[in-house]
């Protein structure tokens, strides 16, 4: 009964944070693509994470591929307090380390490394990188690569940066050791660089033991809402995960693939068909494929998610922002057409994490994804969707298709869902309506005798991950006892979308509903 009661008290803190918003519109929902932040060493004070959540952020990402469990449980409990100041909900997406292969600089001075120079890769860790000789967590790289091999080390969240990051040419090998030819001049500066072999395939698990350790501890105790699984190679990765997550009683969080080599690029298909969405990481893939070549993925890609109804992410999109206070010109044309493509949100890295304008990056993608929402071709999505899912469409598709078309038709200011586990808020936002879609979860209890279960408050805060869907945590004294479709209910969704200025009196709304095994579309005058 604790426990039971613990989450009925949970459902109502994260209910009071939605129905108590009274920011206007533009504030409340700036964009209709969502943005998730990085959070840490430059954003992780409770002040900070206040204003990324006022500017725009929708979910914080946990990067495990470095720190401990302790730092990033500070900043978690600091974002806590950052939503119940500002009463605005995020979601938590943790970001696993998977077959990273890192070099740790322990003393933290520069190394600099010159063009023409030989360096060598070991795998004995007890030595300190130099200019000479650069340590890798990895002891079976020489029997990885070749000679020609490319090979990658950069800075953390790699800048792209010719003179902070290096290309290594691999020239012979030594035992263990691997002696590389140095391309270009390069300072790299920190204690972690990330060391990137160039389409080879790495021989370690895609979920190492420290993933299992830091999900099983951190995870379950933070009962996380989204895992980003780094380096996904097969459609198997994604299984293993969810099995995981599964004996570690956490069977809701959502599973997005993190895309990063040409492993994940040859089993996207199959990848697709068991995540919940995907991360397009294009700093690795940058590396893996030919620069050339990166947008053409990148359009299929998000072309494939949107086909699928799952969420589509881009990285790597203003790095200058980690050190200047805005982004060049094509940062920003290329934040906007990840928008035109039909991207879901746009995932900051460097920018947030450690970057000198956390907040203004968060406020300045904003902007551009509204101006580039403006001129999106819903249309000619939309016809692409039905087209995609044929003759006959599902009872479920059709409806949903029928409730974005009635809501443009009549000019509607929202559409209302109400759901209990955020699929049918998902499958609206399938087809890019322009109008934003308020998604009343409405909380379930159930009891298997021996436990009580509380579900709404994460399925509410996974709808963060997800174009053009805004959640609001239905009030559980006003649900218990009804059904969705009864008119407190829709009072209360009517009540939340005027308090936060996303309509007002005789606007006109879409409302779409399941009753029974039927699902429902009806349009209303705002009263």
């Amino acid at each position: 009964m604790h426990s039971g009661q613990a989450m009925v008290e949970e459902s109502m803190r994260m209910s009071s944070i939605l129905a108590a918003s009274k920011s206007n519109a533009q504030g409340s929902f700036p964009s209709m693509t969502k943005i998730v932040g990085t959070l840490g060493p430059k954003s992780r004070s409770v002040e900070i994470i206040e204003a990324c959540l006022i500017g725009g952020m929708s979910v914080a990402r946990f990067d495990f591929s470095w720190l401990d469990v302790d730092y990033h449980q500070e900043t978690v409990d600091n974002l806590r307090k950052a939503m119940k100041n500002v009463r605005k909900l995020c979601a938590v997406m943790m970001d696993t380390m998977g077959p990273e292969l890192q070099v740790f600089n322990r003393s933290g001075n520069p190394i600099e490394l010159k063009e023409g120079d030989y360096v060598k890769i070991t795998p004995d860790t007890s030595q300190d990188p130099t200019n000479d000789i650069l340590p890798v967590n990895y002891n079976d790289l020489a029997t990885t690569v070749k000679k020609g091999d490319t090979i990658f080390v950069g800075q953390y969240l790699f800048t792209g940066s010719e003179s902070t990051s290096v290309w290594l040419e691999v020239s012979e090998t030594e035992g263990q050791d691997v002696l590389c030819l140095v391309k270009n001049s390069a300072k790299l500066s920190g204690f972690i660089f990330t060391l990137h072999v160039a389409q080879v395939h790495i021989n370690l698990p895609t979920l190492t033991n420290m993933d299992k350790k830091a999900i099983s501890v951190w995870g379950c105790r933070n009962n996380i809402d989204i895992i980003s699984m780094s380096y996904t190679r097969q459609a198997e990765d994604v299984r293993e995960l969810r099995a995981f997550l599964s004996a570690h009683n956490l069977p809701g969080t959502q599973i997005f693939a993190k895309i990063e080599n040409v492993e994940g690029l040859r089993h996207f298909d199959e990848i697709l068909k068991e995540a919940d969405g995907i991360i397009l990481s294009r700093g690795n893939l940058g590396i893996d494929l030919p620069p050339e070549k990166v947008f053409l993925f990148q359009k299929s890609a998000v072309y494939k998610c949107n086909m699928a109804g799952k969420p589509a992410i881009i990285t790597r999109v203003v790095d200058s922002m980690t050190d200047n206070l805005r982004p060049t010109r094509a940062e920003a044309t290329d934040v906007a057409n990840a928008v035109l493509d039909g991207t879901d949100a746009i995932l900051l890295g460097a920018e947030t994490l450690r970057g000198l304008y956390p907040i203004d990056a968060i406020k300045t993608v904003r902007r551009i994804c509204f101006e580039a929402e403006s001129v999106y071709n819903q249309p000619v999505h939309f016809k692409a969707i039905v087209k995609h899912m044929g003759d006959p469409m599902s009872d479920e598709e059709s409806v949903a298709s029928a409730a974005v078309g009635s809501a443009i038709k009549v000019n509607a200011s929202v559409i209302l869902v109400f759901t209990s586990s955020g699929r049918a808020a998902r499958m609206i936002a399938k087809y890019r309506p322009p109008m934003p879609i308020l998604a009343v979860v409405i909380p379930r209890i159930t009891t298997n005798s021996l436990r009580w279960r509380f579900s709404g408050a994460q399925q509410a805060r996974q709808c963060l991950a997800v174009r053009g869907v805004y959640p609001i945590l239905a009030d559980l004294n006003s649900t218990t006892a009804i059904s969705p479709g009864e008119e407190s209910a829709l009072e209360l969704a009517l009540t939340h979308a005027k308090t936060v200025g996303l309509v007002k009196t005789y606007d006109r709304a879409v409302v779409f509903q399941k009753m029974g095994d039927s699902s429902v579309v009806k349009i209303i005058d705002i009263p």
